[in-house]
């Protein structure tokens, strides 16, 4: 592996990374104040009592280079949205550090939009969130609007947000973090939603996002999508790395040991 990267340039290095949450198990109501002081006095002691710890990510380490597209698989649970969220820099590690070239993106399908403005208003404050000026927002605008289909069937763009049928507003979400051209940019299951024509359209975007030295993370479900767009897979299981390799390959393997 070191001589086939040589000279390549790393953007994301996930060194032994752990990432534990810690689950309130106990009532909340009469004394939660008091008990949540009580917990957080109790930082660096141990876990209070009616703390159940999950341990979501498990000793993962990985080095993504620019110009990859690298899947994520695994069976719910097994730790890819929490590692793409550590990664995106939105959780903590326990132990173990995540280091990144850039900022990364996360795009997730549930990622709030904000449904009482329309889907014009949306895609400034999508745009401005993700530090495009206004002037490129105007720029691309059109592109957006025209790459996410919403418009095919009327004039929904100028409805509020809560119009739209979840999978309008994930091609909408998917279509604002597209117009912008990534260092590290984590979708997570957008590719799932809408037609096979916008997957294509989202699968040809990834393809050139990659071409312009960006790095895509995409977890997906759909082996058929992680095939088409990605050089190489991570196959996670329980929080822990069970394979690191090419797409067919690794693939090949989830789905001969799980029948998927």
């Amino acid at each position: 592996m070191a001589e086939t990267n040589r000279g390549r340039i790393p953007t994301v290095i996930a060194d032994d990374v752990h990432i534990v949450y810690r689950v309130n198990t106990g009532s909340s109501g009469k004394g939660s104040a008091t008990a949540a002081l009580s917990k957080i006095l109790r930082r660096g002691k141990g876990d209070a009592p009616g703390v159940r710890r999950v341990h979501a990510v498990r000793g993962v380490s990985f080095t993504a280079y620019r110009g990859e597209a690298i899947g994520l698989i695994g069976s719910n649970g097994s730790g890819k949205s929490t590692l793409l969220r550590a990664i995106a820099g939105l959780l903590p590690c326990e132990a173990g550090k995540v280091y990144t070239d850039g900022q990364p993106s996360l795009l997730g399908v549930n990622a709030a939009l904000m449904n009482d403005l329309t889907g014009e208003r949306n895609v400034v404050l999508g745009g401005l969130a993700m530090g495009m000026t206004r002037e490129q927002i105007q720029e691309r605008y059109q592109d957006i609007v025209d790459f996410s289909g919403i418009n095919e069937k009327g004039d929904f763009i100028s409805l509020p947000m809560r119009t739209y049928s979840s999978g309008m507003a994930a091609r909408l979400r998917f279509s604002i973090a597209a117009a912008k051209d990534h260092d590290v940019l984590m979708i997570d299951e957008a590719l799932a939603t809408g037609d096979r024509k916008f997957q294509v359209r989202s699968e040809d975007r990834i393809r050139e996002l990659r071409q312009q030295a960006g790095t895509v993370f995409l977890v997906s479900h759909n082996n058929k999508s992680i095939r088409d767009t990605c050089s190489r897979v991570l196959w996670l299981e329980k929080g822990e790395l069970v394979m690191d390799g090419p797409t067919e390959e690794v693939v090949s393997a989830y789905e001969k040991a799980t029948g998927h």
